[in-house]
């Protein structure tokens, strides 16, 4: 299963109003730098649904999907918000005791 997860971004824009991701700000507080934008297209987020913007960009060497989701309410701030698609995490299972070693 894959969840959004939510993440603040720092980014600019370009003189033609582009908008240009340029760090990605995990929830620990680690900040992962972009060195590049790759593509910019209108997307399915594929893993967790949803539409918006899906930018292909390269970290650290990797490529990576981030994604905008626009506010779908016009003049209301804020105009979107970024994610990321993650791994849950596999869930805990009662075996009730099933694997216990005998």
């Amino acid at each position: 299963m894959y969840r959004r997860q939510y993440v603040p971004v720092r980014a600019v824009f370009s003189n033609q109003g582009i908008m240009i991701p340029c760090v990605i700000c995990w929830t620990d507080g680690e900040e992962y730098p972009i060195d590049r934008v790759k593509k910019i297209s209108s997307g399915l987020a594929m893993k967790t649904g949803g539409q918006g913007d899906r930018y292909t960009v390269v970290i650290g060497g990797q490529e990576r999907y981030l994604y905008f989701e626009h506010n779908p309410e016009p003049y209301i701030q804020p105009i979107g918000r970024w994610y990321v698609e993650v791994r849950d995490a596999c869930p805990s299972v009662d075996y009730n005791g099933a694997y216990e070693s005998r």
